[in-house]
């Protein structure tokens, strides 16, 4: 399917008049049977469009919640291709919901481009998210991509000015990522009325969809942020979650910690669904 069913959703979701819920969670974290059963559960929960992170050693824009998710992971052995293992496993039961890769190029690189592509879209993964290929790399990935039906998603920041938007939609497909703090992720909190600004300044410059992520750790805050985004991203709190329960969770059972990390989404999802009623 690849960015057809991300440009299907966000179709509905205009329809529906609201924003979208996008979650993060990295894929093995902190095992492989784990990490499956709370994707499976991500869109029952209310989880619209699905980031699944591929687990990397080295990476250059998560924070410490999220490089300790990968750690987790890559411990317990998550490779490329159980994580797309995992996509294939999520797909015999969801064919509705996008699901996109967020990671770095190295992995890519080292697998293959085309064979990447080939296997990703074969597995279920609509999608990607490449921190570290800026558009003047386009050529390694993006264009590729775009060729083969896959959905290439680039991250303007604070600092993105008209010239740069020109070229970072160039190749971009599925939705723009606005990356709303000026650092990495889950380390600062937002500032509401400078993210209305730069998206209102960035909508009649592209037509892709504008989601808002990095900072976001609250069912309001969110709630604030889908009264204008055309979606919403939460990942650090997600994973900081997942990450206290299994920390304490010595007479906890699995099922129990990943209900209660479904839960947390559920109250996201209720907020970002009802936050244009409100404004």
């Amino acid at each position: 399917m690849g960015v057809e069913r991300i440009e299907r959703k966000f179709a509905d979701l205009k329809a529906q008049g609201r924003a979208g819920l996008v979650t993060f969670t990295t894929a093995g974290d902190p095992t492989y049977d784990r990490s499956l059963r709370l994707l499976k559960g991500l869109p029952k929960a209310g989880a619209d469009i699905i980031e699944l992170g591929m687990p990397f050693s080295d990476p250059m824009a998560d924070g410490p919640a999220i490089q300790a998710a990968s750690l987790r992971a890559l411990q317990a052995g998550m490779t490329v291709h159980k994580y797309l293992d995992m996509v294939r496993a999520f797909r015999e039961g969801d064919q509705d919901t996008p699901l996109i890769l967020m990671g770095y190029y190295n992995p890519i690189y080292v697998y293959g481009v085309n064979t990447f592509l080939k296997d990703a879209l074969e597995a279920g993964v609509d999608g990607l998210i490449i921190v570290d290929l800026p558009p003047e790399e386009d050529a390694e990935l993006a264009v590729p991509a775009r060729k083969a039906g896959m959905g290439f998603i680039h991250l303007a920041t604070p600092t993105t000015d008209a010239a740069r938007l020109k070229k970072i939609t160039a190749h971009g497909s599925g939705f723009l990522y606005y990356v709303s703090i000026a650092g990495i992720t889950g380390t600062r909190t937002p500032d509401l009325a400078s993210v209305k600004r730069a998206l209102e300044s960035f909508r009649g410059k592209t037509d892709l969809p504008l989601a808002v992520g990095f900072g976001i750790k609250t069912p309001a805050h969110a709630a604030a942020f889908a009264e204008f985004a055309d979606a919403v991203v939460v990942g650090s709190a997600i994973v900081d979650l997942m990450a206290e329960l299994v920390a304490g969770e010595e007479n906890l059972a699995n099922s129990e910690a990943e209900a209660k990390v479904l839960s947390f989404v559920k109250e996201l999802a209720t907020g970002v669904r009802r936050a244009r009623q409100k404004a």
